[in-house]
């Protein structure tokens, strides 16, 4: 059999989050690893000429690694993307629920029968809108309530700038009493907006935090692994190498954190507890397939997803497998001291 010619391009595109590929995309090595083969790696947020950023969304450009936000990652799959999942992380980003200054409202409980405000963007899939529904579903849940204690309140993005912007000025307006944000620039806009934190999510037990980065997928084209399955895996290993890299900087991974994110040192250390640098490898444990199917449930029952998604037999964990094994294998032995 003749062999599949090599692409002349690789593409990744990541969440502006805590990502092994942002770490790799830093420190060169994903340019590094795959020049001897006259492969060039491009970021899809480079939107160079030709490059299509709507593929973040849709994946359908076959040669691209993605490591992202799981809604559009279901979404696509859902619409018929012949994708596989080869990866998850869980990295903590804070998820908060903020409220008016001198509301009073504190703690997941005291959200019963209040207005929540639910973003509307005119957008593909719209995942903010997912983040705050299913924000504001664990914090019900943890209270021991459901979406029907609560009044979601459409609030159209549409002329604001910013993230949560519209949402924010809703809750200044008084026309709704709650708001969910996270990570680093959620911290930035709180601080800006003068609100208060209602309920903080990073508090809960985990099944109260899964949302779009919680559990977080790395997903690639079917196309490219049936043909380049190679490929893959030495992505992977770059991958994991750069979370063992991270595991030892920490403030290497906060000023990287900073540029990924675009929100300063102060955002960054309050969305990110202290160890996210160690958080960053990749994995398909089954603990966290479980919340993942979770929050496909929660998705198509919310009305994100146009069909289920098997997220069993989405995963394909033999690349992840080969890629460890690889990197063990190239892994340095470590310095012994020669016996007296």
């Amino acid at each position: 059999m003749t062999p599949a010619v090599l692409p002349s391009t690789l593409w990744f595109t990541r969440c502006p989050v805590p990502t092994a590929t942002g770490i790799a995309a830093d420190r060169g090595w994903l340019t590094e690893e795959f020049a001897p083969d006259g492969i060039t790696v491009r970021s899809l947020q480079d939107t160079a000429p030709g490059t299509d950023p709507a593929a973040h969304f849709t994946h359908a450009l076959p040669g691209l690694f993605r490591e992202g936000g799981n809604v559009p990652a279901l979404w696509a799959r859902s619409r018929g993307e012949r994708t596989r999942l080869i990866g998850l992380t869980w990295i903590e980003e804070r998820q908060t629920v903020l409220v008016r200054p001198g509301s009073g409202i504190r703690g997941a409980e005291s959200l019963r029968g209040l207005r929540l405000a639910v973003p509307v963007h005119a957008i593909a899939i719209d995942f903010w809108r997912a983040m705050a529904l299913r924000g504001f579903d664990g914090a019900l849940a943890a209270a021991g309530l459901t979406p029907d204690d609560a009044a979601f309140v459409d609030v159209p993005a549409a002329g604001h700038r910013g993230q949560w912007a519209a949402e924010l000025a809703a809750l200044r307006r008084g026309e709704v009493d709650a708001v969910y944000v996270k990570g680093a620039r959620a911290v930035e806009a709180a601080r800006r907006a003068g609100a208060e934190v209602a309920v903080e999510l990073d508090d809960l037990p985990g099944r109260f935090r899964v949302n779009n980065g919680t559990p977080r997928p790395i997903t690639v084209h079917q196309e490219l692994l049936d043909a380049h399955p190679g490929l893959v895996d030495r992505f992977l290993a770059v991958l994991l190498r750069a979370a063992d890299w991270a595991a030892g900087q920490p403030a290497e991974v906060a000023r990287i954190l900073g540029a990924e994110t675009g929100a300063g040192a102060e955002g960054v250390a309050g969305a990110y507890r202290p160890g996210t640098h160690l958080a960053l490898r990749p994995g398909l444990a089954p603990d966290r397939l479980a919340l993942l199917a979770e929050q496909e449930a929660a998705l198509r029952a919310h009305g994100f997803l146009p069909e289920p998604v098997d997220v069993t037999a989405w995963a394909d964990p033999e690349p992840l497998r080969r890629a460890t094994a690889s990197a063990t294998a190239a892994r340095p032995d470590p310095v012994r001291t020669p016996a007296p």
